[in-house]
């Protein structure tokens, strides 16, 4: 009785987090075998915060059989509808969107700053700010409609002065500051930025209610439901 009794009760404690696969700008070769091996099989989702190779988010669709949300980042193609290599066949391209899944609000804001005149998916501070705004209307019903605008912000580019750098490429966006300020969220996920030296660049800041995640080149974060 009493093992039937404790097994209810981790039962019980998994029901109320969920595991979330993120990645970002590069390919981490050994997600193939893990991935093949089960090590992923409690992930409920999996989000991709841009610059990386479709086929890659397209085989953890397949291989783990949840659902994947995306943004594309600087070095993605433009998204044609008519092109299928310019989105990731299985998922959800998330860029200027809300979606809620498992529970889970979600919204998307795709690209960086922008670096060449010619680029692709890149944004001056103040074109950023007249594309994030497009996503206040579903953050406002949101929040009348579920108490709160957003669980989980996925974008390519870090904040301004969060994670970023000070070169020109690499620089954070304000527009994503001032979302955050305003939505709340409990988890902000970004790529763009490589942080190798992880015990001199902090992967993790805390802003406000928010943890803002350099999610490079991936993590599993567990957390709980709304």
């Amino acid at each position: 009785m009493k093992v039937a009794l404790a097994c209810k009760a981790v039962l019980r404690q998994n029901s109320d987090t969920m595991k979330i696969l993120a990645l970002s700008d590069q390919v981490e070769e050994r997600i193939y075998s893990l991935a093949g091996q089960g090590h992923f099989r409690e992930v409920g989702l999996v989000l991709g915060c841009g610059d990386l190779p479709y086929a890659y988010l397209e085989y953890l669709v397949s291989a783990l059989n949840v659902p994947m949300f995306y943004v594309p980042g600087n070095h993605d193609p433009q998204e044609n509808p008519r092109l299928v290599s310019t989105r990731a066949e299985g998922g959800s391209n998330l860029d200027l969107k809300l979606a809620r899944v498992k529970g889970l609000l979600l919204a998307g804001f795709g690209g960086s700053i922008r670096y060449r005149p010619d680029g692709v998916n890149q944004y001056s501070q103040a074109e950023a700010f007249l594309r994030i705004i497009r996503l206040m209307p579903g953050l406002l019903w949101n929040r009348i409609h579920y108490g709160r605008a957003l669980d989980i912000l996925i974008t390519h580019s870090p904040p301004f002065d969060i994670h970023d750098e000070k070169t020109q490429a690499h620089r954070g966006l304000k527009a994503i500051n001032w979302i955050l300020n305003w939505a709340r969220p409990r988890y902000h996920f970004h790529g763009h930025t490589h942080f190798y030296r992880r015990n001199l660049e902090p992967a993790v800041t805390q802003l406000g209610p928010t943890t803002i995640m350099n999610i490079f080149p991936y993590k599993v974060i567990e957390i709980e439901h709304a």
